[in-house]
């Protein structure tokens, strides 16, 4: 918040450097994956690629938050959105993703650091795109806007940008461009590569978004242009400095302001990018500003650095309404010597600001009034808060009935949206003025993700707020969801309804003071004073907080119901936790549930005996309702769960069935749907599958990436749709799986899934969607360098089936099903189609298991059109046996296909081409 910055310290903490190798996760930012099920965040037009769930390639790394943080300082690691990058530092290293949005990709947005210069002041490399294999264009990067330094006296929480005085912060900046040359086609790969003309030390990737903008807008009717007053666009790319010889547009376009205001015309931003040079912002009242999209229009503000003028915001709105461009500066730090001036400062009645993108300024919306709404916006990498709605934005007293919705927020140096109500503010000569207290502010869908200086989301204030169905993740070193009051001269927060909300992987060491991820209560800046009363915080999911779930500190009347509460790297909901105390205060506590706890640690605790917590119906509460890892401690992944050990709990907590059938009371208490299994290893098995039960398994998952899920099931017939895992906040991490016909309630096989797990301790649901089969085992192995099968579930092609034996069987994941082509009519083939033309170097074919041996003459050929087929692999004779598990591999040197057909000419087993999976591997 700009009138009192919140306050946080850094440092390199726990954390795990593996050489990871994971498959490409699509997470729709709307839906990063807490926020799929649950309703809660923006929906956006774009899909984020996580760069530790891509293929990394070439040795490149990834490196992940794996312990709360013992020091107040920070890490890139925690400044990464999933708390996890992929760094690369060796010529060669690269991440790979595969375009899964089902459309053409035009444009892309990447969350990446390089170096800073020696003596600060950043640097600027570049960083190789590929697209199919094929080198596509170098991607200009920078650290003039990144790289700050605590180390110094005085220097935490400020911009210090000297790195001889250490301990770093800010790591990350963002960076866009179109595509060049033809759009990435669904199915297509994205490589981004250090080769050797990428010159910087090391390049940490973070996060890619891709998008297909929509062409630029046409000019609307009864517009003036900026233009036709003299601006001109200058679009040599500004990589994080201005350019120098662009020109100052800043009297044009406020000419152009003042005509449109006169004439009661729209003003019209087209497409390119204007300059305001100096530090003299724009004003405008009552008309609409126009842009042609976020991705073509923009207002670039060139400072001259080091400035010593107080700064204005880019735009000083009233009564406005603003849609459909870009802001950007050449600003270093938050501060005025570094340019470190707003975007938008905003006011007025009835005011609206919708698909605007800033980035690099000091606040994206600093905005108050009657009747405003900020929506469709995106706000990245800036110095200060993304979205403050506040009662005194261009001296303005008041701040009632505005809404924030569907707004994208990433990378902010202090809050990522804030209600911030101020009761008055004191000048350099100890005179107050006064404000009103702000009433009925609704954030609702919004996204906030990986603020670096500040909270998530940050509720200071006032009464009848409304905060519901926000998306928050990842901040670095504070509170995720903070429910109070700010500071000494911050307005009481008489009543605020807090509902639906997702908190992941927050709360934060700053000040080394283990702020957990939602907290209720004065003191959310160190200042314990002032009132919190009758706040409503219900249906909310916290989810791998670093530290407590929950805090409160001095609050009344609160009612904290029905929230879910899982994996905490600490305690569940506590009072007066450390540095937030307690001593007076009341709240309702009832119907919450608190899982997957870490041995010791407790679901509740009062630490104040003058706070008043009426606790009823919570998970914790009777016996045996307290969920945990069965044994005491969590599994360990990579390596095997058994389905037995289900965590403890009971109906509800650990497991949910509509009925108890099983008859393994002896190995557990409660004998829920489990039974003696003949499969390998023996021990019990989990039975009596129906549709709407689960059950959890708490991990402790070493390193965030994809893993491979091999799961002994056993089943009579075929399911369809079967199970599917998701995580603790519901979401679905491996899609519906299909389990083949076994022929019994005990003939084992092994059905495998995929799955992105975060670092640390997590809960693994088990869903069972359809009733009919029998779980063993799971066993989770991470996918290592070239093990993702390029071939699974994509389409096939054959020429020709018998009965019912298509080739759409050999890509299923099922050994038990196969292809069979029709009988005494050789040659026969069967095909993959990739998808888009894959390096191969490895194809591997298999038989069910149970089959006995026989041989199979073969030969297997490629193309890249479907049309025109080489030969890959010459014909030969394979023999395929129980003994090796009826599997028959095939190496070659790497080639480029898209299609892999194999041709079988014979058969001793039978006069036909059979094959039940059809594998393609990089290696």
């Amino acid at each position: 918040m700009r009138h009192l910055p919140n306050v946080a310290p850094r440092a390199w903490i726990g954390l795990v450097v593996t050489a990871l190798l994971a498959g490409p996760l699509l997470v729709p930012v709307a839906a990063a994956p807490a926020a799929a099920t649950s309703g809660a965040g923006a929906t956006v037009p774009f899909a984020s690629y996580e760069a530790e769930a891509g293929t990394l390639i070439g040795g490149a790394t990834a490196v992940s938050l794996t312990a709360a943080p013992t020091t107040q300082y920070s890490s890139p690691a925690v400044e990464a959105s999933g708390h996890a990058y992929v760094q690369l530092t060796g010529v060669g290293q690269g991440v790979q993703w595969t375009n899964t949005t089902g459309a053409p990709i035009t444009a892309l947005n990447l969350r990446e650091s390089i170096p800073d210069s020696p003596s600060g002041g950043g640097s600027t490399a570049t960083l190789d795109l590929y697209v199919d294999g094929v080198f596509r264009q170098a991607l200009n990067l920078n650290s003039k806007q990144s790289w700050f330094y605590e180390g110094g006296s005085n220097n935490y929480n400020g911009s210090d940008q000297n790195p001889a005085d250490g301990d770093p912060r800010e790591f990350f900046d963002e960076s866009h461009t179109f595509v060049t040359g033809a759009a990435i086609a669904p199915g297509s790969t994205i490589t981004l590569k250090k080769d050797a003309s990428n010159t910087a030390a090391f390049y940490y990737l973070d996060v890619v978004d891709v998008e297909n903008p929509p062409p630029p807008a046409a000019q609307p009717a009864n517009s003036l242009s900026i233009t036709s007053c003299g601006a001109v666009a200058d679009d040599n790319p500004t990589n994080g400095s201005a350019d120098s010889g662009a020109v100052d547009s800043t009297a044009a376009i406020q000419n152009c302001i003042n005509q449109a205001q006169s004439q009661s015309k729209i003003l019209w931003i087209p497409a390119g990018t204007f300059y305001l040079k100096g530090t003299t912002g724009l004003k405008a009242q009552g008309i609409t500003i126009a842009g042609a999209g976020m991705w073509y229009s923009t207002i670039y503000r060139d400072v001259p650095l080091p400035n010593s003028t107080p700064l204005a915001a880019t735009f000083e709105l009233t009564s406005c309404n603003v849609h459909d461009f870009h802001l950007d500066s050449d600003s270093t730090s938050r501060a005025m010597v570094d340019g470190g001036g707003g975007a938008m400062d905003t006011s007025g009645t009835n005011w609206v600001a919708d698909s605007i993108w800033s980035q690099h300024v000091e606040s994206g919306f600093w905005a108050s009034g009657t009747g405003g709404t900020v929506q469709n916006s995106r706000v990245t990498a800036v110095w200060a808060d993304g979205i403050n709605l506040n009662n005194v934005s261009l001296n303005n007293s008041v701040g009632n009935s505005i809404t924030a919705t569907n707004n994208f927020v990433r990378g902010t140096g202090d809050d990522g949206m804030a209600i911030n109500s101020v009761a008055y503010n004191t000048d350099s000569s100890g005179n107050k003025t006064y404000y009103t207290a702000m009433s009925h502010i609704t954030m609702t869908h919004n996204t906030v993700i990986a603020p670096w200086g500040g909270k998530g989301i940050g509720i200071y204030g006032g009464s009848n707020q409304d905060v519901e169905n926000n998306y928050i993740a990842d901040t670095a070193r504070y509170i995720g969801l903070g429910v109070g009051r700010f500071g000494v001269n911050g307005s009481d927060l008489l009543t605020a309804t807090v509902n639906g909300n997702t908190v992941v992987r927050s709360g934060g060491n700053g000040y080394s003071q283990g702020q957990p991820a939602l907290q209720v209560g004065n003191g959310g800046d160190g200042q314990n004073v002032g009132v919190v009363d009758h706040v409503t915080v219900t249906n909310n999911t916290v989810v791998n907080a670093l530290y407590d779930g929950v805090g409160f500190s001095t609050s009344t009347n609160t009612l904290l119901q029905n929230n879910t509460i899982t994996a905490p790297w600490r305690n569940g909901i506590v009072i007066a936790p450390p540095f937030y105390p307690a001593p007076t205060g009341s709240a309702t506590i009832t119907g919450n549930t608190v899982t997957g706890l870490g041995s010791g640690l407790v679901p509740f605790a009062n630490n104040s005996s003058g706070f008043t917590a009426t606790a009823s119906g919570n998970s914790w509460q009777g016996s045996g309702t307290v969920e945990g890892p069965y044994g005491g401690t969590a599994a360990a992944v990579p390596g095997l769960v058994q389905a037995e050990n289900y965590d403890t709990g009971g109906q509800g907590v650990g497991y949910n069935v509509s009925s108890v059938n099983g008859s393994g009371n002896g190995y557990r208490a409660d004998g829920v749907d489990l039974e003696t299994t003949s499969d390998t290893g023996g021990g019990y098995d989990v039975g009596w599958t129906s549709g709407g039960q689960w059950f959890r398994y708490t991990l402790n998952v070493a390193t965030a990436g994809t893993y491979t899920v091999s799961m002994r099931v056993a089943a009579p017939s075929a399911v369809s749709g079967a199970l599917h895992l998701s995580d603790a906040s519901g979401a679905n991490l491996s899609g519906a799986v299909n389990l083949p016909a076994t022929g019994g309630w005990q003939t084992w096989t092994t059905a495998t899934a995929q799955v992105v797990l975060p670092a640390g301790q997590q809960v693994l649901t088990v869903n069972q969607d359809n009733g009919g089969w029998n779980l063993n085992s799971l066993q989770f192995a991470a996918t290592a360098a070239g093990s993702t099968n390029l071939a699974a579930g994509r389409p096939t092609s054959e020429s020709s089936h018998t009965d019912v034996y298509p080739s759409s069987n050999v890509t299923d994941g099922n050994q038990s099903s196969y292809w069979e082509s029709a009988n005494n009519a050789f040659p026969q083939w069967v095909q993959v189609d990739l998808g888009s033309s894959q390096s191969v170097g490895r194809v591997v074919l298999q038989l069910p298991a149970g089959w006995g041996a026989r041989d199979e003459t073969l030969s297997l050929l490629g193309s890249t059109d479907g049309t025109s087929f080489g030969t890959v692999k010459s014909s030969a004779t394979y023999t395929f046996t129980p003994s090796s598990n009826n599997t028959v591999t095939l190496t070659f040197p790497a080639t480029s296909q898209r299609y892999l057909r194999v041709s079988i000419t014979a058969n001793t087993g039978w006069p036909a081409g059979q094959i039940s999976e059809f594998q393609a591997w990089t290696q």
